[in-house]
C-alpha cells in the first residue's frame, strides 16, 4: 500500500526535510539503545547505581523524539499540505503520538512522586513503545522503496 503518487515522491526525494530525517532518525536510535541500557543496568543493579542517569537518559530520548516528531511535521506539511495526521501518514503519526505520551507520562509520573521502581517500568514501557513507532516506520519505508523501484521500472519517475 504505497503512499506517495509519483508527484510526492518527487517532492520527498527533492524536501530538506526528508535528509534532516535520515541525518536524525539514527542519532535517535543511538540515544534509544543507550537510554534502555542504562535503565536496564539500573534495574539489575549494576554500573549504574545512581537514578539520576536513568532520568537523564530518557529525557534526552523524549526531547530527540519530539525533535523529529516536529521535523516530521515540516516534512509532512511540505509533501502532504498537512502538518500532521494526513491520510498518507496517519498511523505513523498516531503511533508517534501514542509513543510521545508514554515518554511524557514518564516525566508526569516522576513530578507526582511515583518510585524509582515504578519510573523504571514506566521507561521501559516508553521505549517499547518507540520500538513499535520505529518498526512501523522501518516496514513503511520499505514497502515505499519496493514502490518507487516499481515506479522507475515502469518509468513513471
Amino acid at each position: 500500500m504505497p503512499r506517495y503518487t509519483p508527484e510526492q515522491l518527487n517532492k520527498r526525494n527533492a524536501s530538506i526535510w526528508t535528509d534532516i530525517q535520515i541525518i536524525l532518525a539514527p542519532i535517535q536510535f543511538l540515544l534509544f539503545v543507550a537510554g534502555v541500557t542504562t535503565t536496564a543496568l539500573y534495574a539489575n543493579g549494576l554500573f549504574v547505581t545512581n537514578f539520576y542517569w536513568v532520568s537523564i537518559a530518557i529525557l534526552f530520548k523524549t526531547l530527540f523524539f519530539a525533535l523529529l516528531f516536529i521535523t516530521g511535521m515540516f516534512f509532512e506539511k511540505e509533501i502532504f499540505d498537512k502538518w500532521v495526521y494526513s491520510k498518507e501518514f496517519v498511523w505513523e503519526d498516531i503511533g508517534s503520538t501514542v509513543a510521545s505520551v508514554f515518554h511524557l507520562l514518564y516525566f508526569i509520573m516522576a513530578f507526582l512522586g511515583y518510585s524509582e521502581h515504578v519510573l523504571v517500568w514506566e521507561a521501559f514501557l516508553a521505549y517499547f513503545t518507540y520500538v513499535i513507532n520505529a518498526l512501523q516506520y522501518l516496514t513503511r519505508i520499505i514497502l515505499e522503496k519496493l514502490n518507487e523501484r516499481n515506479l522507475r521500472m515502469d518509468g513513471q519517475i
